[in-house]
């Protein structure tokens, strides 16, 4: 996209203190089908809303600022919880890479 100068940024936010998960969240009614993988989540919804710890205006200024850079990333995790998930995730798929790096690497034709 960068030769036609459009930028691309993938905002994966953590919590911020928004509306989010106060007066604008409409949930449906709960489905005991999704109750063992779901559940806990929505359960904990409903006490998420007010000690978020990321501030929205700062979070913006963030964004905006990536996107004015020469050189913006692909991906900004706005907020300290963000950056430790998405950390947890990266260290994660690097075990599970070099546990099955040698699989991976032998497919090739034999000599």
């Amino acid at each position: 996209m960068a030769p036609l100068s459009i930028k691309v940024l993938i905002v994966e936010p953590g919590a911020f203190r928004t509306r989010f998960f106060g007066d604008a969240l409409h949930e449906s009614a709960p489905l005991p089908a999704y109750q063992a993988a779901a559940g806990r989540t929505r359960a904990g919804i409903g006490d998420a809303h007010g000690p978020q710890p990321g501030d929205p205006a700062k979070a913006a200024a963030a964004i905006l600022g990536a996107l004015d850079s020469d050189r913006t990333p692909l991906r900004l995790p706005p907020g300290g919880d963000s950056v430790d998930a998405l950390k947890g995730h990266l260290d994660s798929v690097r075990a599970e890479l070099l546990a099955w790096e040698p699989v991976s690497r032998d497919v090739g034709f034999d000599e």
